[in-house]
């Protein structure tokens, strides 16, 4: 019994220390605002929002350009612009860090009238997508935005042929993949994927729309993590109509999360999220 008991202990050890964590990464600089009420344990957050002090003083420039602090663009030396040829065709895209062996992917899929190019902005939505690559950089991952033909089925043929590139290219590895706004139905469409389902490791939709199709989709049979972060005066995306989604998958029990920032706008999410605390409550599952 003692013997047994050693074995598994020793197991345990070898399990946890197998299991990815992110490093810190400024993060006293990208915590979240005051919480103004939280529920289900902290699966619900409110998070106090402010225009004056989220944008005008956290930016040189408005929405344009970031304080210094708040980014290292030494993330730039390890950023290339590249096609991948794949099953779906040539896909243009831009990758940050390991493109093989990686320990972790994350992927950025922009919505209307963006591109790959958004993604990597080192100075907009507060410096959070340059937060995202040195999270990656620095914790031997790899971060990816594509460039796509459409939101519909070609478009998640696309993403899904990137995916399935690189995670030929680095097994095991966890894909997390984030939808911003018009670009969620791509992270929905990857739900249903057969090939895609089996290697994600979360799905963050930020500023996004909800689907009633998610809850018996192969990602959710699997129980993979979602996140949902919307602006309480998202005016595009009501915020009410994604609570109704996350109190739909709690009652379940599924592994769901949400923040609501209050007073934000459409594209509070993308600035706003917290990148280390969300993947790493998806990594530890």
């Amino acid at each position: 019994m003692r013997t047994f008991i050693l074995i598994a202990s020793i197991l345990a050890l070898i399990a946890d220390a197998g299991a990815l964590t992110l490093d810190e990464y400024k993060d006293d600089l990208f915590a979240y605002p005051a919480t103004l009420s939280q529920a289900d344990g902290g699966a619900f957050l409110t998070v106090d929002y402010n225009e004056m002090r989220d944008i005008n003083q956290r930016d040189d420039v408005p929405e344009r350009r970031v304080k210094s602090k708040y980014v290292t663009l030494a993330v730039r030396s390890v950023q290339k612009d590249l096609v991948a040829e794949t099953s779906a065709g040539p896909i243009r895209h831009m990758a940050v860090g390991a493109t093989s062996g990686a320990s972790a992917i994350t992927l950025y899929i922009h919505g209307q009238g963006g591109s790959r190019r958004q993604g990597v902005d080192d100075f907009t939505f507060g410096g959070n997508f340059n937060r995202i690559k040195m999270l990656m950089w620095k914790n031997g991952g790899l971060y990816l935005t594509p460039d796509f033909s459409e939101f519909g089925a070609k478009g998640v043929a696309q993403v899904a042929a990137l995916i399935e590139h690189y995670a030929a290219l680095s097994p095991g590895a966890p894909v997390f993949v984030a939808c911003g706004s018009a670009g969620g139905a791509i992270c929905w469409g990857l739900a249903k994927d057969a090939a895609i389902a089996p290697k994600l490791g979360g799905l963050l939709l930020l500023g996004s729309f909800p689907s009633n199709e998610f809850a018996t989709s192969l990602a959710a049979k699997r129980k993979v993590p979602l996140f949902l972060g919307q602006g309480s005066k998202d005016k595009v995306f009501p915020a009410e109509t994604v609570e109704s989604l996350y109190k739909k998958l709690r009652a379940s029990s599924y592994p769901v999360r949400m923040v609501r920032f209050e007073t934000g706008t459409h594209g509070t999410p993308i600035r706003m999220t917290d990148w280390r605390a969300t993947l790493n409550w998806m990594l530890a599952r």
